[in-house]
């Protein structure tokens, strides 16, 4: 007879609070939506991990879809790849959408396909507002850059626009408020990717009315859970984690490596879903945004939404089979250049 795993022995205990506190923080409630999923009626959503905005009580899919430099791609050239991932990405029951001014054309082909599908206006959409020199304080040229998005995207609302990588937030904050009290948009945050930049970001969810941050977070890039994680918890913060698969350099690192034994305890089949899974198990983590332009990516990515996610026994397990695999530590050091590929297609996330 075969050993039961850690997990079995748990569960037919009823679990411990120790490890059960944790998931049922991260896990949120699964099923219908509330605004966000009010459309698609034909998607999959059964059994999709959701997650609630601690600012309006709604629900969103934990998994969102990144469009940094998987997007940008002309008008004249083949998009069918990136029209399949987004309906493939709405038909399993995705539904947020991380685009930028500074992303290219990712607005305007996430605007096109959506408008296409019908789901322009249902798709839970994070925007940035940028702005640099002399036009930090030039309402007009902020002005036009919303404008401009809500026009390529067919939206008269964003839903989330956050302050691009803490440029100027004092003087850009006021702004995003006055959209919120204009009603073009319905939340305000801030982004950066940088660990030396986060006690800026800790300083406006102290001080501010952030809905939303944006962050670097992963199974490797694990800083910011010892004080900017539990500081957005405690003030109702949402977290949308980007680079959980560190831009495929942890793909890249584990190479046909056999996942470790923890990975069947919670139903990671994939190395992928391994690493989504652990940045998901954080309470604290509203979204993780995965970019990619192949389908078949996508979907092992989307399967991290469904299925145990891990306690945290699991993972600090997970964190000890990754370390003992040579260069995880160093991982923050190496390049990573543009194009750089997974299996042949640019994996990002």
């Amino acid at each position: 007879m075969a050993k039961p795993s850690r997990r079995s022995v748990i569960k037919a205990a009823g679990a411990t609070a120790l490890g059960a506190s944790l998931v049922a923080g991260a896990a949120g409630v699964s099923g219908s939506a509330g605004a966000a999923g009010s459309a698609g009626a034909s998607a999959d959503t059964s059994g999709v991990l959701w997650r609630t905005i601690p600012s309006t009580g709604e629900r969103v899919p934990a998994i969102g879809l990144g469009t940094f430099m998987t997007f940008d791609r002309w008008t004249d050239q083949p998009r069918e790849d990136l029209r399949t991932v987004l309906r493939d990405f709405w038909a399993a029951g995705g539904r947020v959408v991380d685009v930028s001014p500074l992303y290219g054309l990712s607005e305007t082909n996430i605007g096109e396909f959506s408008r296409a599908m019908g789901i322009n206006r249902d798709m839970f959409v994070s925007n940035k507002l940028w702005a640099t020199g002399p036009y930090l304080n030039n309402d007009s040229v902020a002005v036009a850059q919303r404008d401009q998005s809500l026009t390529a995207l067919g939206r008269d609302q964003l839903d989330v626009v956050q302050v691009h990588n803490v440029v100027a937030p004092e003087m850009q904050i006021p702004v995003l408020r006055r959209w919120k009290a204009e009603g073009k948009i319905r939340m305000l945050g801030i982004t950066h990717h940088d660990q030396m930049y986060y006690p800026v970001i800790e300083h406006w969810i102290r001080t501010g009315d952030l809905d939303f941050v944006q962050i670097h977070y992963s199974i490797q890039y694990r800083g910011v859970e010892e004080r900017l994680l539990k500081l957005a918890q405690d003030h109702g913060t949402a977290v949308m984690a980007h680079m959980p698969l560190e831009k495929a350099r942890l793909h890249d690192l584990v190479g046909d490596r056999r996942l470790p034994e923890v990975a069947k305890d919670i139903e990671a089949e994939s190395w992928a879903q391994f690493f989504l899974k652990y940045v998901l198990s954080h309470p604290a983590i509203t979204i993780a945004v995965q970019t990619t332009q192949n389908s078949a990516h996508l979907a092992d990515n989307l399967a991290a939404m469904r299925g145990p996610l891990p306690d945290r026994w699991e993972r600090r397990e997970m964190v000890r089979a990754m370390e003992r695999i040579p260069g995880f530590s160093e991982l923050q050091t190496r390049r990573w250049y543009p194009g750089k590929t997974f299996n042949g297609q640019v994996r990002l996330g």
